[in-house]
C-alpha cells in the first residue's frame, strides 16, 4: 500500500449555513453535448448522424459504448459491483464512480440506455446511508469511510436534479442534507479531512469532500461557507515550492502530483482560477503531464495514474482549449490502447476493472458536457 494515496494505493455540528457560498463561482447552466470539429480537424459523426465532440472519432465512441456495456453487465441486481475485487473492498466508492460514468454519458434514472443501472445505483447508495450519523458507507470500507461518503455525495448530488420520482427525490434530499452536515462536522481544525471523521487531514480525502460539497451546491443545497473557506486555506497550507500540493500539512515538503491534480478542479469549483496558488498548481500539473519526456507516457503519477489522469483531465478541460487540446488527444489514444479487447474494461492502477473503467469513461466523456461539476 502506497502512502501517497492510501485508498488508491490499496485499490488508489455543522458550520453556519448560507444559501450560496461566496467562494464558489456563479452557477452555469448545464450544457448539451458539444458539437465541434473532431479528431482533430475533420467533422466526425456517429452512427445516428450526430456530430461528435472535438477530438472524438468513431473508435472513441465505440470504446465508450463498450465500457458502459461492461459496467452494466457486471452490476449486481442490488446496484453495486461487489462481484469484483475492488467493488467488494470498496463497494460504495466503486458504485459511486461507476454511477458517475453512467451520468457522464447522459443517462439518468429515467432516460438513456442505462437508466435502469443508474436507478439501481441510486437505490443502493441510499440504502447505505446511516440515518443517525449521515455517513454513506457499506461498513468500514477498509477503514476509510470518508472516501465512500464523498464519492457517494458526489453521485447523489449530481443525480438529484435529474430524478423525476418525487418520493425518491425526497429521500435523496434527506440523505444529501445529512451528508453535508457530516462533512462539515468531520473537518479537522486545520481545514482538511482524513479517512474517518474527526481523525485528522490529508489531501486526497480533502479534495473528495470538496467536490462532493460543490455538487451539492450545484443541486441547490445550502452548504457551509466556513467549511469551504477553511478547506481552501488547507490546500494553501499544503503548497510546495514546485507549485503543487503535498500529501498533508504534516507530511513534509515533497509534492504529490496526483493530489496536486485533484486540487485543481476543487479550486476551480470554488471560482479560484486566477490566484497565485491556482496558476502555480496548473503550471506544475500541466508541465508534469504534457511537457518533456512524460508527454507520451501514461505513467506520470507513480502508480496512481488513473487517479492522476481522472483529476488532471477535469482540470485541463476546465482550464481551456490550450490545455485540453494538448492533453486529450494523447490521453485518449493511450486509454483506447489500454482497453481490454475481450471485456471492454480498463484495469486501473492494479486496483480493479470497475475503478479503471469508471475513471477512463469519465475522462473520455468529459467533452459531452452533461455534468456541471466537470464544467468551468
Amino acid at each position: 500500500m502506497k502512502a501517497a494515496l492510501p485508498l488508491i494505493g490499496a485499490l488508489a455540528a455543522a458550520a453556519c449555513l448560507v444559501a450560496a457560498p461566496a467562494v464558489w463561482a456563479q452557477d452555469q447552466p448545464a450544457a448539451t453535448p458539444a458539437a465541434a470539429a473532431s479528431d482533430d480537424t475533420d467533422l466526425v459523426f456517429d452512427a445516428d448522424g450526430n456530430l461528435l465532440p472535438k477530438h472524438f472519432n468513431q473508435r472513441t465512441q465505440e470504446a465508450i459504448e463498450r465500457g458502459l456495456a461492461y459496467l452494466a453487465k457486471t452490476q449486481t441486481p442490488d446496484g453495486d459491483w461487489r462481484n469484483s475485487n475492488d467493488g467488494s473492498t470498496y463497494p460504495v466508492t466503486m458504485t459511486s464512480l461507476a454511477g458517475m460514468a453512467f451520468l457522464a454519458g447522459g443517462n439518468t434514472t429515467s432516460r438513456g440506455p442505462y437508466a435502469a443501472n443508474v436507478k439501481r445505483v441510486v437505490r443502493y447508495l441510499l440504502e447505505q446511508a446511516d440515518p443517525n450519523t449521515g455517513i454513506i458507507s457499506a461498513g468500514k470500507e477498509n477503514g476509510r469511510t470518508m472516501y465512500p461518503h464523498g464519492f457517494a455525495m458526489l453521485f447523489l448530488s449530481t443525480a438529484y436534479g435529474m430524478e423525476s420520482d418525487d418520493a425518491v427525490r425526497e429521500r435523496m434530499k434527506g440523505v444529501i442534507e445529512k451528508g453535508i452536515k457530516l462533512i462539515a462536522s468531520a473537518q479537522s481544525p486545520l481545514g482538511g479531512w482524513y479517512y474517518t471523521p474527526n481523525s485528522g487531514d490529508e489531501g486526497s480525502v480533502t479534495v473528495t469532500q470538496l467536490q462532493a460539497l460543490r455538487a451539492a451546491h450545484d443541486a441547490g443545497f445550502v452548504v457551509p461557507e466556513d467549511t469551504i473557506k477553511k478547506s481552501i486555506e488547507y490546500l494553501e497550507m499544503c503548497r510546495t515550492v514546485e507549485g503543487g500540493i503535498r500529501y498533508s500539512f504534516n507530511s513534509g515538503g515533497d509534492t504529490r502530483l496526483p493530489i496536486s491534480a485533484a486540487a485543481l478542479p476543487c479550486l476551480y469549483s470554488a471560482g479560484d482560477y486566477e490566484s497565485e496558488m491556482a496558476k502555480a498548481c496548473l503550471a506544475y500539473v500541466f508541465k508534469s503531464f504534457c511537457e518533456g519526456n512524460n508527454r507520451n507516457q501514461w505513467d506520470k503519477s507513480g502508480g496512481h495514474d488513473f487517479y492522476g489522469h481522472y483529476y488532471a483531465s477535469q482540470a485541463f478541460y476546465q482550464a481551456g482549449d490550450k490545455y485540453w487540446d494538448t492533453y486529450f488527444p494523447i490521453a485518449r489514444d493511450q486509454l483506447l490502447n489500454m482497453q481490454q479487447s475481450d471485456r471492454g474494461s480498463w484495469n486501473g492502477d492494479g486496483v480493479g476493472d470497475i475503478y479503471g473503467t469508471a475513471m477512463a469513461l469519465t475522462i473520455l466523456q468529459l467533452p459531452y458536457k452533461y455534468l456541471p461539476i466537470y464544467q468551468r
